[in-house]
């Protein structure tokens, strides 16, 4: 029964997101144009879903066009590489467009993966995906967290996200997956909702 409700929920939302989805592109390419920014509003990264299965996750564009290259460069910096390989994140990315630091904010950016949902490679309420590299830092609870569809929100995902470790991240991420259900996903819903409300991210 939980399956089956948490399928009709991701139909569900997933087709209210995609209808959200035209008219907020729209707007989204129009202020890029307005920025003279005129190359594509969206970005595709290579995600590791469920059994291990790679899609191709949907993201508005927050950086520079060529951030992939640019990313190579900026790791010469043994610091910031550092960082970079602890969280697989830069906390002030100097890759970041204004718009694109607007639309993590208010993680508009996240919208596109309405699609993902749709498309099956990713469910509402889940483990965040995450690139090929950080797998190894899943251990021993790779089987584990790979057993269920990544989520467009999660239970790492609001409770600090970015300022906690990936120990931490781990911890938050089993405690969903040993105890789904469609209250949890519910309050994951409703926290995410309160999350963004405040600009915690």
């Amino acid at each position: 029964m939980y399956l089956i409700l948490k399928k009709m929920i991701d139909i569900i939302t997933g087709i209210i997101g995609i209808i959200i989805l035209i008219p907020l592109s729209i707007i989204i390419k129009i202020i890029f144009i307005l920025n003279k920014d005129y190359d594509t509003i969206f970005y595709t990264q290579n995600r590791i879903g469920k059994k291990g299965k790679e899609f191709k996750m949907y993201k508005y564009r927050t950086m520079v066009i060529n951030s992939d290259e640019l990313l190579k460069e900026i790791l010469k910096d043994k610091k910031i590489k550092k960082e970079y390989e602890a969280s697989y994140k830069i906390k002030n990315d100097p890759r970041l467009t204004k718009i694109g630091k607007i639309l993590r904010k208010t993680s508009i950016d996240e919208m596109p993966q309405f699609i993902n949902i749709l498309k099956g490679d990713m469910t509402l309420v889940g483990p965040r995906p995450v690139i090929k590299e950080e797998i190894k830092k899943f251990g021993k609870s790779k089987d584990m967290i790979l057993s269920v569809k990544p989520g467009l929100t999660g239970n790492w995902a609001i409770n600090g996200k970015n300022n906690l470790t990936y120990d931490e991240r781990i911890k938050y991420e089993l405690y969903y997956i040993n105890n789904k259900s469609i209250t949890l996903d519910l309050k994951i819903i409703l926290k995410t909702i309160t999350v963004i409300i405040k600009g915690e991210n």
